[in-house]
Formats: structure tokens, sequence, C-alpha cells
């Protein structure tokens, strides 16, 4: 069974538009930014560029991504590119004088996020000229990527990434996943510790480290310097062989 509308992702509910765009390396950027956040709705509208979706240089450019790029749709007008949509905000670095609120990549991908029901499209235009006023006066925000203001220029495929990837955040949140990353061990037992501790400071007396009758305050040190690591019992078991070769000799 399919669920409903409101809990569809934000990963298949998203569309990229790339309006007029001149460089088909560029529409190949622009599908490996969106596949390395998880996205994969893509739409051309007129794109200057004859065969975008074969061209080599936009096959190399996708490098991995050219399901995005191969799944990518085109169409003549923006009415088409945004049909099924209920939410645009078109991207902008120039602000207009008459054009709807300006929002951050971050206020956009919050709220989309949050709302199953909308059906949101990022519109980016032309490498030279950008998005036309009509395009963007038929938008519900404008993005405005917060940069230097002394040189606030991004290309095309860099303004998606951080788009894409502010969208991925606000869907997926901070969690790391870190399946697969090292090696995690179990966790020591307290009664496992506590015997470490115990050899340990055996093995400190017996190489005169440690003064048994006048300790001062080495072992609670040692103890607070470990229970800051969350010992795995290979690591107790390591240094309790540390402890024991110290003793043999």
């Amino acid at each position: 069974m399919n669920p409903p509308d409101s809990d569809i992702s934000l990963f298949k509910r998203l569309r990229f538009v790339l309006v007029e765009t001149s460089r088909a390396g560029n529409i190949g950027s622009v599908a490996r930014a969106m596949k390395t956040m998880g996205f994969s709705n893509l739409v051309l509208v007129a794109p200057r560029c004859a065969d975008p979706l074969n061209d080599a240089e936009a096959v190399a450019f996708a490098s991995g991504a050219t399901d995005v790029l191969q799944g990518a749709r085109i169409v003549g007008s923006i009415g088409e590119a945004l049909e099924g949509c209920n939410f645009a905000a078109a991207v902008s670095a120039r602000l207009r004088e008459f054009s709807p609120p300006v929002w951050t990549p971050r206020a956009f991908s919050t709220h989309v996020a949050g709302q199953g029901e909308l059906r949101p499209a990022l519109i980016l235009g032309n490498e030279r000229v950008g998005l036309p006023n009509e395009i963007v006066e038929q938008c519900n925000v404008l993005i405005n990527i917060p940069a230097n203001p002394a040189y606030s220029s991004l290309n095309l495929s860099q303004a998606a990434q951080v788009l894409a990837y502010e969208c991925r955040m606000a869907a997926v949140g901070d969690e790391v996943d870190s399946r697969g990353v090292g090696f995690q061990g179990d966790a020591a037992s307290l009664a496992q510790i506590e015997g470490m501790y115990a050899h340990l400071e055996e093995a400190l007396v017996a190489i005169g480290f440690l003064n048994a009758n006048n300790p001062k305050k080495l072992m609670p040190r040692l103890k607070r310097l470990f229970s800051r690591t969350g010992l795995e019992t290979e690591e107790v078991n390591i240094l309790r062989g540390i402890a024991s070769q110290i003793l043999k000799r």
C-alpha cells in the first residue's frame, strides 16, 4: 500500500528545475550534487545545449550520477516544469525590487521538510543571466544564499550543492550515520573495569611509580582519565595485558 502524501519524504517530493542552462557540464554537475545528497528529481527547461542528457561533458561531470542525469525530464516551459508542484522557490544572487519574500536556504529547507503536503521546486537560472523577473515573480519565495558580499558569485552546481545539503540536513537531522565506520566493540562492565584498575595499581607499585603507602591521588586521576574514554572489553584486556607484562619483569 502506498503511504499517504504527508508521509512521502522530502527526497521524493523536492524537484530541481534548471532554466535555459547553457553548458551540458553544468547539468551533469548538478546531477552529481543532487545524488550526493539523496535527490533525483531533475527537470530541464529549454536547455541551450544539444542533447544534454547524453553529452560527453555532462556524463563526465555527473561522475557516477548518470542515473539522475538520464532520468531528467526536458520540457519547453516553466509551467510544464512546475506541474504538480505547490511551492516554488527561485534561487538568485540578485535581489529584485519586486520579488516574493527572500529566504535563506535553511529557512526554505526547514519549511518544506516539515510539511509533507508540499511539493516544492527549486528553480535555478541560466549561468550568465540567471532567472528572468517573470519567473521570480511567479514563485512563493526567492532564495538568496548568504555569501561573501564582496564576491557572492556561486556557479550553478555550487548553488545546487548548498541547497541540496541544507534540504538533506532538514530531512535527516544532524545524526551522523556511522554504520561500517571503524571498530565498535562491547562496552566493558563495571566489574571488568574495576579489575583492570586493581591490576594496573599492582603493576604501578611493582615498578615504583606508585607508593602503596602514600598513593595520594594518582589512581583517582587515572580512573577519571579512563572514565572519559568509554572503555570497551577489548581495551580493558589490552591494559591488563600490559599490567601482566610489567609484573612478569
